[in-house]
């Protein structure tokens, strides 16, 4: 069932071949990734589910760039990013990938416009005018942008960090667990907000969670279990993916 995640590759901007992660040797070796072939279309959202220990997190890292397959290719528009050496590997990801992450990662000594603006100033670049006015118009940050971290709800803080994201217009956004340190109404605006950022901005998601009623939300759901790609559902609903997923743990 490699191939399960390969759809048609019109239109894909992320392309995983042969995908496999070990981690050790000899006995005491685990296959956190075995085989793993996943094609993601630009301007939709992809869901990765599994059980704990499935994968998902491992399968995120590689594609992102932050962790190198065992065995296999990975391509990010275009470019085989398994043989670029570190510093281009770094390039990479500041040009072509953005990141939202379980608990923000954002600087509490920093407001929330210089968060925001951080990986730019890092890069040596500057925010368009239109397009940073555009994007704090979609988080809703506009009366946030001189506030500190502490001084911002969790809603608010993973909004500025999407924002920071989006910021650099990446050609996939990654977002493990978005939702998994909020509250259900602050859940429901982060995942209102991403699903904007495809809609109505063309962004390409992928996003780990384990909460069905999160993947629900998009295009697509892949499933991982013992570090394989064992299903995917399309258009799905959370009554879907809830089958799905115990069917799963029932085996």
């Amino acid at each position: 069932m490699a191939n399960l995640g390969a759809m048609a590759q019109n239109g894909a901007v992320l392309v995983a071949h042969g995908v496999s992660r070990r981690y050790g040797e000899g006995d005491a070796a685990v296959d956190a990734l075995l085989d793993v072939d996943v094609s993601i279309e630009g301007g939709k959202l992809t869901a990765v589910m599994g059980p704990s220990g499935s994968g998902k997190s491992t399968l995120m890292h590689i594609l992102a760039g932050l962790d190198r397959p065992t065995a296999g290719t990975v391509e990010i528009d275009g470019t085989d990013i398994t043989k670029l050496d570190d510093d281009d590997l770094t390039r990479l990801r500041r040009d072509h990938i953005g990141f939202v992450f379980q608990f923000f990662n954002l600087l509490p000594m920093l407001d929330a416009r210089e968060n925001i603006e951080l990986p730019l100033a890092i890069a040596g670049r500057q925010a368009e005018p239109s397009w940073f006015d555009q994007v704090i118009e979609q988080t809703h940050l506009g009366d946030r942008l001189t506030h500190r971290p502490s001084e911002l709800s969790g809603g608010q803080q993973q909004r500025v960090a999407i924002a920071r994201a989006l910021m650099s217009k990446p050609t996939v956004l990654f977002a493990d667990e978005p939702t998994g340190n909020l509250d259900s109404a602050a859940s429901t605006e982060i995942l209102e907000l991403i699903r904007r950022s495809v809609d109505e901005g063309g962004q390409t998601v992928v996003m780990v969670t384990h909460d069905p009623y999160a993947a629900a939300v998009a295009d697509r759901v892949l499933f991982l279990e013992d570090g394989r790609l064992v299903r995917e559902l399309v258009a799905p609903n959370a009554d879907d993916i809830i089958g799905a997923m115990k069917e799963l743990t029932a085996r």
